[in-house]
């Protein structure tokens, strides 16, 4: 099978590997559609992010979806031909946090794309099945790739304990931002502004159905939203750009009483925050770390409340042109939204 190897920091090679075999509780895909993440980005552009450092050759992709080719003995709930969603991380099971349901927090997760693990930049994977989700008709597989952004920002939503009536902001307007957006909107949240400094992003926010849009490049975007809100601030800030300036920013636009919601993951630490204005205010601070139990549910949610996930995907490669798929999301990023690698047919 083919596989896109990267070798080094915006290297990205073709290789030839052996097809997986599979255990009796396995399943082997063909992945169909892997979108790019920007986990992905930062590591074939920095080689790290964080603590999480590329130290060999590494399969990028996590976001995938394809055609169950092969089932070992024991699975029943998949069978040959369905078309799945793959949860990309699979955990220990016995430690007192997947015990709890709190298995995004395993310290011993296996994830895909993640160092030292290879990812689904492949013509095949091979993956337990109880992670791997049948897509409904009605679903194809670049929906079924995008359910895992989808699950970040239904995650972030429900971190924020947001109701019928509440209102937001979103900083950053990538696909993960633009994924809360939606899942905002699929618990009944229809006042939300959204700010970002590429105005395409914007756009794309605009027409998924954005109360507002802020362009943070050419106005101040803080004085927008309390005027917006005469002064009283929002009460859901989600932090999705992973950025030290909007990071700090959350702090000044939550509403007395609000809720805080940090998504993005900064690169390096944000040494600067105003604790005491948080405090002043009451409100909460949440984090998101992936997300849990959710796969289920986002497929159902897109399916039956008919999201737009799929709009959100401006950019389209086969899998030959990854390497320009990559280098296109650091220099063309202002004209790109979302990019899918189109891996089989």
């Amino acid at each position: 099978m083919k596989v896109s190897v990267m070798t080094g920091i915006r290297q990205v090679v073709e290789e030839e590997r052996t097809i997986p075999s599979i255990g009796n509780k396995e399943v082997l895909i063909q992945v169909m559609d892997c979108g790019i993440c920007g986990s992905d980005i930062y590591y074939y552009e920095y080689g790290r992010i964080g603590d999480f450092v590329v130290e060999k050759p590494m399969v990028l992709g996590h976001e995938c979806a394809g055609r169950i080719v092969a089932a070992g003995k024991e699975v029943k709930n998949l069978a040959v031909g369905d078309l799945v969603a793959v949860e990309p991380g699979y955990t220990c099971g016995t430690c007192e946090f997947c015990k709890k349901g709190l298995y995004n927090l395993c310290p011993d997760v296996v994830f895909l794309a993640t160092p030292p693990y290879d990812g689904a930049f492949a013509e095949y994977l091979k993956y337990p099945a109880d992670m791997v989700f049948k897509l409904p008709e009605g679903m194809d597989t670049v929906e079924g790739a995008l359910i895992e952004p989808f699950c970040v920002g239904l995650h972030a939503v429900n971190q924020s304990g947001g109701m019928l009536g509440d209102s937001a902001v979103i900083l950053g307007a990538g696909c993960i931002g633009l994924c809360t957006m939606l899942a905002l909107q699929s618990k009944g949240i229809r006042e939300i502004y959204v700010v970002d400094m590429i105005q395409k992003r914007l756009d794309m926010a605009k027409a998924l159905g954005a109360t507002e849009v802020l362009n943070a490049g050419k106005e101040d975007s803080i004085a927008k939203i309390m005027e917006f809100t005469n002064g009283k601030g929002i009460q859901l800030v989600f932090e999705t750009a992973g950025a030290r300036t909007t990071t700090q920013q959350t702090a000044k636009l939550v509403k007395r009483g609000g809720t805080v919601v940090l998504v993005g993951m900064a690169a390096n630490p944000v040494f600067e925050y105003d604790f005491g204005m948080l405090q002043s205010k009451e409100a909460k601070l949440h984090t998101v770390f992936r997300y849990r139990n959710l796969y289920p549910v986002a497929i159902d949610a897109v399916l039956r409340g008919h999201l737009p996930l799929k709009q959100i995907v401006t950019d389209a490669y086969d899998f030959a042109d990854i390497p320009k798929a990559l280098e296109d999301s650091i220099e063309k990023k202002a004209d790109m939204v979302k990019a899918v690698i189109h891996v089989s047919d």
